[in-house]
């Protein structure tokens, strides 16, 4: 007997769809994944054994086999404890889909007592899953937000396992995700510490990064540490535009797959600074982390 379900690898900024596929038979119990899994991933089978016992269910005493398909795509990161779980307790007899199997994606990292934690790249999930029409996504409560910037989605956001095991049975539904407001109206982030205006003198160096910020050009400051080169780098977003939508789902979708996105700010909605060190070559300040 098996089960399948849909869950996603994020890849870059990417996301490719993954097949988790459950197989039980006669043999010693325990769980075992393949399909080029990283260490994370080889270790939810301990994470999920808890979870589905600490939310009143079984895991079966037979073998249980987990394939994440495609074979060839390395696999990484925690977001696979959930589809891991379901398609265990799928292949188990302790629960059904009322509806297909690949209309439906689950993502999200489980903790011992099967409370569900917040995973990274969800906003880059969303837009792959819309794209291939799938209409329904599982996910952890913290990420509901950052899942609801993407239209068209049937999102159900769930603090742990068992709520989401009694809602595929139809015993307590969850209610989809409902954006109470416009998150594109609302100032996430911080009043800037950083103003032009606030900086006295260096009227040259000033209208040299204006004309820079206005014509889209680079500028090369040069000088004695101290002279304020870096205050005043760190002003030149406060004279940007506002960023449009797209760039800001771009920006947000770096930040997120980054593991930097807070979750009280699920869209940034200002352009970022950065800063590396000056001695970080080109692969340093390009390579993920």
């Amino acid at each position: 007997m098996s089960s399948k379900v849909l869950s996603a690898a994020v890849l870059g900024l990417e996301c490719e769809l993954v097949e988790v596929e459950a197989d039980t038979h006669l043999a010693l119990p325990g769980i075992f994944i393949v399909g080029l899994p990283d260490k994370a991933v080889d270790e939810s089978k301990e994470r999920v054994r808890s979870a589905i016992k600490n939310s009143g269910f079984e895991v079966p005493r037979r073998r249980v086999t987990i394939n994440l398909a495609p074979a060839d795509l390395k696999k990484q990161g925690p977001s696979y404890d959930l589809p891991i779980a379901i398609s265990i307790l799928l292949v188990s007899g302790q629960l059904m889909f009322a509806n297909d199997w690949n209309s439906q994606i689950f993502i999200g990292e489980l903790a011992f007592d099967g409370s569900l934690r917040p995973v990274n790249g969800v906003l880059s999930i969303c837009l792959a899953v819309k794209q291939r029409g799938i209409k329904a996504i599982y996910l952890p409560a913290e990420n509901a937000a950052e899942a609801s910037l993407v239209s068209g989605l049937d999102i159900f956001p769930a603090a742990n396992l068992e709520q989401i095991i009694y809602h595929l049975l139809g015993k307590k539904l969850i209610s989809p995700y409902q954006k109470t407001e416009s998150i594109l109206d609302q100032e996430y982030l911080k009043p800037d510490n950083f103003d032009m205006a606030y900086i006295r003198g260096q009227e040259h160096a000033k209208r040299a990064l204006e004309i820079a910020a206005a014509g889209g050009h680079n500028i090369l400051m040069s000088g004695p540490p101290g002279s304020g080169k870096t205050l005043l780098a760190k002003t030149v977003p406060t004279i940007l535009p506002t960023m449009l939508l797209e760039e800001s789902l771009e920006v947000t979708r770096i930040y997120s797959v980054a593991g930097l996105l807070p979750i009280s700010q699920p869209l940034i909605t200002r352009r970022p600074f950065r800063s590396p060190h000056h001695t970080a070559s080109g692969t340093a300040c390009t390579i993920a982390r």
